[in-house]
């Protein structure tokens, strides 16, 4: 047996029982692997549906112009259906999303536009705006709108729900799902309910969005939006998909516990998924005191973490944010080690001259360059010798003729790994700014010195 072309495989997704990162959760619980489908997540079976109904209605003409706000895993599969049905693609993304998604949405022949995050949802800068400019202005396009576009939840009624219920045999008790358009959760749900009242539907939502307010007092509430990290799930205004009805209570998670139980569900279950689903899982644990040992709860897990390799899978990026600290030797560690030097600088309109003389008393080879009391370059003995082999006159030029870029500067929380890769023929050393305000430096004798006594310097802190 074989597919007449990709879209045919869509569906049809594993239930996998979770064994370890649920350890102390009463019941069942089983996971959606949603990542199986061709575009690796659950938004294929939506932007097919939503394709099809456009085409049946007429707003979809032939050879037409498929433009949409996405944050990378709708495009994907919109993308996919157009590469199939013949339709070009423009979308419109935010600068939050990772750098993967925006590229494997280029990888299928999309044009992506890039728009800001922080701006209201009306500003003529937002992704909602910009693809409904573009919808104006390209001829023969149309715009899927997936918040309001109520095909994105039939999609879940017809395939998602059914799957689940004959999966469990009729078993389930709790569906847990992160919420963003609101049409997984609304559609499944739904059809759910209709097949036994009594399961219960969980929303996760993330600290900067409106639902779990909204859900439980009725008012949308402006102060209650901020910018947030995570992913795939929360919004600052109501979809239509999002049906509140359906969706029996909201549990809000933070950035920190969605990014670190994403990386636990691969270490710890072997499963490699998105953002989204470790706040699914973070906001089941924080809930498993309203189960009990006889429910089966199933979560599901949206999309694939190759998409966000740049993020939740990157321990730098985890560092930045403080989210993780202390499993690696960081900066901070190093500089505890050294000991405190006043860092030696030059002006970058001291001669040539002077900076000869200076490396020479001080018996240092490279040395950083300021410009009003900011460090905006650096000079090395290297470039002045090449300097002065091509034009002997140069002694008495100003350093900023010559000075190559500064030293990288790194926070207090990257990695030894990371700062080590920082460190080459190039650059001998990086910059730090240290607790006080202090510009620091760290060489690779810092380094080696910090690795030699890596046991001391852990211990040292903390």
């Amino acid at each position: 047996m074989w597919y007449n072309n990709i879209l045919e495989t869509i569906g049809n997704t594993p239930l996998v029982k979770l064994n370890t990162i649920t350890k102390g959760v009463p019941g069942t619980i089983l996971a959606k692997i949603e990542t199986t489908n061709p575009g690796n997540s659950i938004k294929d079976r939506m932007a097919v549906k939503m394709i099809e109904d456009a085409e049946k209605s007429g707003k979809l003409k032939p050879g037409g112009t498929i433009i949409e706000g996405t944050s990378g895993n709708t495009g994907m599969g919109l993308a996919m259906a157009a590469i199939i049905k013949g339709y070009k693609c423009i979308f419109t993304t935010t600068d939050k999303q990772s750098k993967e998604k925006v590229d494997a949405l280029r990888a299928f022949g999309a044009e992506v536009i890039v728009c800001p995050t922080n701006v209201e949802p009306e500003d003529p800068r937002s992704y909602y705006s910009v693809s409904s400019r573009l919808e104006r202005e390209v001829p023969n396009s149309w715009k899927p709108n997936q918040y309001d576009n109520l095909a994105n939840s039939q999609a879940h009624y017809e395939q998602t729900g059914p799957e689940i219920w004959e999966q469990t045999e009729g078993k389930i008790t709790h569906l847990v799902v992160g919420v963003g358009t609101g049409g997984t959760i609304s559609g499944t749900g739904k059809y759910l309910k209709e097949k036994n009242p009594d399961i219960k539907v969980w929303g996760i939502d993330t600290y900067g969005s409106v639902f779990k307010k909204y859900k439980e007092t009725g008012i949308f509430d402006k102060d209650e939006i901020y910018p947030y990290i995570t992913e795939g799930i929360g919004e600052d205004f109501l979809p239509a998909n999002v049906n509140f009805d359906v969706i029996d209570l909201f549990e809000k998670v933070t950035d920190k516990d969605a990014a670190l139980m994403t990386r636990d569900i691969a270490r710890k279950e072997g499963i490699f998924v998105g953002n989204s689903a470790g706040a699914a899982i973070g906001g089941l644990i924080q809930l498993k005191d309203k189960l009990k040992p006889e429910d089966v709860v199933v979560v599901i897990f949206h999309d694939h973490g190759s998409r966000y390799m740049g993020k939740m899978y990157n321990e730098d990026w985890l560092r930045e944010r403080g989210f993780l600290q202390d499993e690696k030797l960081t900066a901070k560690s190093i500089l505890s080690k050294k000991e405190s030097t006043e860092i030696v600088t030059l002006d970058a309109q001291k001669s040539v001259l002077e900076a000869i003389n200076t490396i020479k008393s001080m018996n240092i080879s490279q040395i950083p360059v300021t410009q009003q009391g900011m460090i905006v370059g650096k000079i090395a003995e290297s470039d002045i010798l090449s300097a002065l082999l091509e034009n002997p006159g140069l002694k008495s030029a100003p350093i900023s003729d010559i000075m190559t870029p500064t030293f990288p500067f790194v926070d207090l929380n990257t990695s030894i790994d990371k700062i080590s890769s920082l460190i080459n023929k190039e650059n001998s050393a990086v910059l730090v700014e240290d607790e006080t305000g202090k510009i620091e430096i760290i060489t690779q004798y810092d380094i080696i010195k910090c690795n030699i006594g890596l046991r001391e310097c852990m211990m040292e802190n903390g």
